[in-house]
């Protein structure tokens, strides 16, 4: 746990994390894109397509599963492995650099 930290040494710390548990939605998305498992303390989210992929697992609230499935996330590396290696349904971070392209090419 750490106090809230600027955008970009966020996600420093979260590509230099070996899984990232939170309730953010938006970390939902971002952590793939990361190759990084999340674990989602929530009881339903808003990202559905993250745990329908297996990018991410609804955890939920209480203190002992979080820590079980973390556990048992770092002690699997079958499961941990199967978890980054999908592709992420929320695109591949390469949007930015397609849209100054077709500016480029447009102007």
């Amino acid at each position: 746990m750490i106090e809230p930290v600027e955008y970009l040494p966020f996600i420093d710390l979260m590509r230099r994390s070996t899984l990232i548990i939170t309730d953010s939605g938006g970390i939902q998305e971002e952590a793939p894109s990361l190759q990084k498992p999340v674990l989602i303390t929530r009881r339903t989210t808003e990202r559905p397509e993250a745990v329908e992929n297996g990018l991410a697992r609804i955890v939920g609230t209480e203190t002992d599963n979080i820590v079980c499935q973390a556990n048992r996330l770092l002690a699997d590396s079958l499961e941990y492995q199967r978890m980054i290696g999908i592709q992420n349904p929320f695109g591949d971070g390469r949007a930015s650099e397609r849209i100054l392209g077709i500016l480029r090419d447009t102007l």
